[in-house]
């Protein structure tokens, strides 16, 4: 509704203005007219002043056609990225709009549909309130969430790698562990919630909502956060970098290498290629928090 008025409120403002300049054109034309002989007899043995109105005038043109063939390079780049490679928007890490106008476009194409999730603790992106995933979690369909085990060498290697003093393997290692908590909350309420845990450093965060699939990098010396999210949308077009991001988290997913976790009996759960159950490990002896 709200935005319905600013979009009515903008067509009458544009209508205003539009009037106002063309009832001002026969008094702006006349002026100009009666007015013109005066002003070129003072300046037309100005020669200076002529020198000057053509430099700046050839400063402007040269300024205009750098923005035409700069408009025109940006607007063929944009054409490639949206149409080719499937690209919908960048979100930058400082834009606090930015942020909030993501967050409300995962819930639009997430509410009430499955979710598919590769990150590295998980906290920050569905347990914390404020997180993106927060609300679509507990109303999603089905869940599969890919962290990384807490007990592995990969979390130590994560950790400190960020120059963060407030960043550590046992902060991770609780996150990953309040995760853990939140997902077997959702799983004690009926909701189809699938996690693995997988063992090697975290290299991409990818979250796939519908036909929307969510990228970030983990870059080494920097906190995920700081980092731009790139958003795909699903496209027929070959060269849509939607299809190969989702087959990676599909090859992550299936990996005989990384075990299920089981809920209820928390064990890792690993399987062959075929999903058959190979074998069963005890994950750890430490009480859940969701918290």
């Amino acid at each position: 509704m709200f935005k319905n008025i600013k979009n009515i409120v903008f067509h009458i403002l544009v209508l205003a203005l539009s009037a106002s300049i063309a009832l001002s054109l026969p008094y702006t034309g006349k002026l100009i007219a009666d007015n013109y002989l005066t002003y070129w007899s003072l300046i037309e043995s100005e020669k200076i002043f002529l020198i000057g109105v053509e430099i700046g005038f050839a400063v402007l043109l040269i300024l205009f056609f750098n923005y035409l063939v700069k408009s025109w390079r940006d607007r063929k780049l944009s054409k490639l990225a949206t149409n080719d490679m499937g690209l919908v928007s960048a979100i930058q890490p400082r834009s606090i709009r930015s942020k909030k106008r993501a967050k409300k476009f995962k819930e639009q194409h997430g509410l009430a549909k499955d979710i598919a999730l590769l990150g590295s603790t998980g906290f920050s992106t569905f347990v914390d309130p404020d997180g993106d995933l927060h609300g679509i979690m507990q109303d999603c369909r089905e869940a599969r969430v890919m962290l990384m085990n807490p007990f592995s060498p990969s979390v130590c290697m994560r950790a400190n790698s960020i120059p963060d003093s407030e960043i550590t393997p046992e902060r991770f290692k609780e996150q990953i562990m309040k995760s853990i908590g939140f997902l077997k909350d959702l799983k004690t309420l009926q909701k189809n919630i699938r996690l693995k845990l997988y063992e090697d450093p975290p290299l991409l965060k990818l979250t796939i909502l519908g036909d929307y699939v969510f990228l970030k990098y983990f870059h080494t010396g920097l906190n995920v956060k700081d980092i731009p999210e790139y958003i795909f949308q699903h496209s027929s077009h070959r060269g849509s970098l939607f299809h190969p991001l989702y087959d990676l988290f599909l090859a992550k997913w299936r990996d005989p290498d990384t075990p299920e976790y089981d809920f209820e009996s928390d064990e890792l759960i690993y399987r062959d290629r075929s999903g058959n159950e190979v074998r069963r490990e005890k994950f750890n002896e430490l009480p859940f928090a969701a918290s």
